[in-house]
């Protein structure tokens, strides 16, 4: 699930990882919105809200927006570096320590946050959030070559609306069933996603934003899986080379 990269991954690799993360995106999503009245998942809205303080001269609430920006941008920028770290010591850690990073961000902003009444605490956790989702976002960009984003829908709906339309236009064969996994893929994300969203909804006001703790589980699952089936094939390898001699 993360050992392939590129034209080595299949749908399934991609299906798999895009579930994952994306149901984590939709945890955070909607802790971060309810605990902090903040987006935590992407830039978007923020840039609007940049603008909006910039024009009313709020220059100190417009350089709260800005920080959330560059959050999410070190996140991307800082996921980048530790792959380019890791690769060059053990390749087969590649992808694993940026997500072990998520997870450390996702517990600790669980225990240490207990109340966001103060300002700065709000700002700070939005950041620390902000940043723990561009480093997802650029995680599974770099493994599946652009082909999965699972922080935000608004790009996902219009490869979506693309895909449907060319249901329209492709003959039936290879084409066709490429297409078909395409939406599928597409579907499962935004599924994944409402579920985060639901699942962080329902648990958030018994466990506020220890809600993230789930979406840590699952990253670890997602990690224990993936070393699990690397043992599998590497050991079916060796048995392969063994009956061969």
């Amino acid at each position: 699930m993360l050992r392939h990269i590129g034209k080595l991954r299949t749908f399934e690799h991609n299906l798999k990882l895009a579930s994952m993360l994306s149901f984590v995106a939709g945890i955070v999503n909607v802790s971060g919105l309810l605990a902090l009245r903040v987006l935590t998942t992407n830039v978007t809205g923020h840039f609007a809200y940049f603008s909006e303080e910039m024009t009313f001269k709020n220059y100190a609430a417009a350089l709260v927006y800005l920080l959330y920006i560059i959050s999410f941008l070190i996140g991307a920028f800082m996921c980048n570096v530790m792959i380019q770290l890791v690769y060059r010591k053990n390749k087969k850690f590649t992808f694993a320590v940026p997500m072990l990073v998520e997870v450390l961000i996702l517990v600790a902003v669980g225990f240490i946050v207990t109340k966001t009444d103060g300002l700065q605490l709000k700002e700070i956790t939005a950041c620390v959030l902000l940043f723990a989702m561009g480093l997802q976002n650029a995680l599974v960009t770099q493994v599946s070559k652009s082909v999965v984003r699972t922080t935000h829908l608004t790009g996902l709906f219009t490869d979506l609306g693309i895909d449907l339309s060319q249901l329209i236009w492709v003959q039936k064969g290879m084409e066709q069933k490429k297409v078909v996994k395409s939406i599928y893929l597409k579907l499962a994300i935004i599924l994944c996603f409402f579920l985060g969203c639901t699942t962080s909804g329902i648990l958030f006001n018994q466990f506020y934003l220890k809600t993230l703790f789930i979406g840590a589980l699952v990253l670890l699952a997602a990690l224990y899986y993936d070393y699990i089936l690397f043992q599998y094939y590497l050991l079916k390898r060796m048995l392969g080379h063994r009956l061969k001699k």
